[in-house]
């Protein structure tokens, strides 16, 4: 085994950086040979190239082997010239559930809460912070149209867009058709719903047919997709205005995009967080109703707790990710970022439902009740994560969410986290599957972020046996924690445990060396879960539950099994209704 450990160092020194290290596919098995003549690849290439699989087979073996190898090489030339359109997945499709578990699939009718008769104030800049539920009450009983809704929001996106640098396009001309049909439309007594005539923001790696959209790269700045993704018609069908392609850290990573870093809008000396950073930030400083935001390991969840939102990463299989880059088939969610549990759910009612576009969405129905008795609940914590907080700040703050929770008639159950340490992501290997074609072309070196190059380049060495058989893993890891939290609905982790142990930091917001790769983390129950819960795609919430002494925001993450967003929302809104951080917001002209 020693020799064998020996000839794969050697291999990988030998080809690191060049265009045979730059060029292998899965396995090392495969390569593209920058030579003449025949054999394209030899039994000694071969024998090099299975060590990296950790494999050694006899030399009659790798002789035959080698036949086949090069009988494929010209199969898949073949398929690198044949071109698939990005909106096309693969021809299997991730589920978040296993076997044994039970999920609702009774459809029954939205029901809201009931607020008290909101007036219109003199000043309409006074209602940008207002939660989606108040604003569509102004608009119901046409005190506000949403004409004046969609400029005044429009005109704060501009004012405030130099200090925060989260918006790349603004879709004023849409906007604007958008905002007289439904003036015309509520004038005439044909009222959608309650998202109707608001105006929200969409992530710039969302396409809308005939504007721009950036993924957040130079290398993708001019680029305009002739496809409108389906949330997006979702939402124009409920009514909703679009009024702005809101920033996304370059190929949803981080906050950084080719126009600078995205801030935070309660510190703009500081990022707001992972690569929904636009919409968190727009969101946290009243420039859209709500946004959509996109998560494959933190990025919705990470600026939201940043910036002081509500921010909904649901279960895969909700939402339909027709018309949005990928980074991961099995990972990626589409998601609601607003100021209030009920905004979310007021999204997720228009945005959760089947397409016949993206077959991972399946036929089980989101049902909102907002008078919902909270009570009926089964509600957890992660006990051991919360005794291990040290910080004695952080240590009042955690215990403090707990009280107002047990105030509220729930009586917290412990949960024990399962012991899981292997690395079982997925992304890196789908992400390099997506872009293929332009890290062939040499197209990934004009990148801003050089690791996102080298993260696809480091995903040609994962073997697709080994590739498989982790996501196999994945699948016990999932029925692990389907039993450790089968007694429960909805539970707490404390602190930002929504991204702390995020397999890799990059994609999600995770300080840098707060996680390893995988589902591990022994020392860290919190980190340890919460990649548990992201990699089982387990919905979860970013909700604000204080300030820290220099007056940012904190925030308490709450997790539900699969497709439990409704008791998942209930919980966080009765606490929300009980503490009111969701009201308090930044003084931007402070």
């Amino acid at each position: 085994m020693k020799n064998l450990d020996e000839t794969r160092r050697r291999f990988l020194a030998q080809f690191a950086g060049t265009s045979l290290g730059a060029t292998l596919l899965p396995g090392v098995l495969w390569t593209q040979v920058q030579q003449s003549g025949e054999p394209r690849i030899t039994a000694d290439m071969l024998k090099t190239a299975l060590a990296i699989s950790g494999l050694e087979f006899t030399e009659a073996d790798r002789n035959a082997m080698v036949q086949t190898v090069n009988r494929n090489l010209a199969n898949y030339e073949e398929l690198h010239n044949f071109k698939i359109p990005n909106n096309v997945s693969p021809p299997y499709h991730f589920s978040a559930l296993v076997p044994g578990m039970k999920v609702n699939r009774r459809r029954e009718p939205l029901r809201l809460s009931v607020v008290s008769t909101v007036r219109r104030p003199a000043n309409l800049d006074d209602v940008a912070f207002w939660p989606v539920r108040h604003l569509a009450e102004l608009i119901r009983t046409r005190q506000v149209k949403p004409t004046e809704l969609t400029a005044m929001y429009l005109a704060r996106l501009k004012r405030y867009n130099a200090k925060l640098q989260n918006t790349i396009t603004f879709c004023d001309e849409l906007a604007l058709k958008q905002a007289g049909q439904a003036d015309a439309e509520i004038a005439a007594g044909k009222y959608r719903g309650p998202l109707h005539g608001i105006p929200w923001g969409a992530k710039d790696i969302i396409a809308v047919k005939g504007y721009p959209t950036t993924w957040g790269s130079p290398v993708y700045k001019d680029q305009v997709l002739d496809e409108t993704a389906s949330v997006v018609e979702m939402l124009n069908e409920a009514g909703a205005i679009l009024i702005a392609k809101l920033v996304s850290g370059e190929l949803a990573a981080g906050d950084r995009w080719f126009g600078g870093q995205t801030k935070n809008p309660w510190d703009p000396t500081q990022g707001s967080g992972g690569s929904s950073a636009g919409p968190g930030s727009a969101t946290a400083a009243g420039c859209v109703g709500f946004a959509i935001g996109t998560e494959t390991a933190g990025s919705i969840i990470g600026p939201s707790s940043r910036c002081g939102v509500t921010g909904l990463r649901p279960t895969l299989g909700r939402v339909s990710r027709y018309g949005v880059m990928v980074l991961s088939w099995t990972q990626d969610r589409l998601g609601p970022m607003c100021r209030y549990a009920e905004d979310c759910a007021l999204v997720m009612s228009a945005i959760s439902k089947q397409d016949d576009r993206d077959l991972s969405v399946q036929d089980i129905p989101f049902n909102w009740n907002g008078q919902t008795d909270v009570k009926r609940i089964r509600f957890g914590y992660i006990k051991d994560a919360f005794d291990q907080v040290t910080n004695a700040v952080s240590k009042a703050s955690d215990e403090k969410t707990l009280a107002d929770l047990r105030a509220l008639g729930l009586d917290p159950m412990p949960v024990k986290v399962p012991e899981f340490n292997l690395n079982v992501t997925a992304y890196l290997v789908e992400e390099a599957t997506f872009f293929d074609d332009d890290l062939r072309s040499g197209r990934t070196r004009n990148l801003l972020m050089k690791s996102l190059d080298q993260e696809m380049r480091d995903a040609r060495v994962i073997p697709a046996v080994e590739f498989l058989r982790s996501q196999r893993a994945r699948m016990v890891m999932m029925m692990m924690l389907a039993e450790a939290t089968k007694d429960v609905d909805v539970w707490i982790a404390p602190g930002n445990a929504g991204t702390v142990g995020v397999a890799a930091a990059p994609r999600g917001a995770a300080p840098a060396g707060a996680g390893v790769r995988g589902a591990g983390g022994n020392a860290n129950v919190a980190g340890r879960h919460s990649t548990m819960a992201q990699l089982a795609c387990y919905p979860a919430v970013a909700v604000p539950n204080g300030f820290s002494e220099s007056g940012l925001p904190t925030s308490m993450t709450f997790f539900a099994r699969p497709f439990g967003e409704s008791e998942l929302l209930t919980v966080v809104k009765a606490y929300q209704d009980k503490t009111g951080y969701h009201l308090k917001h930044p003084r931007l002209d402070a």
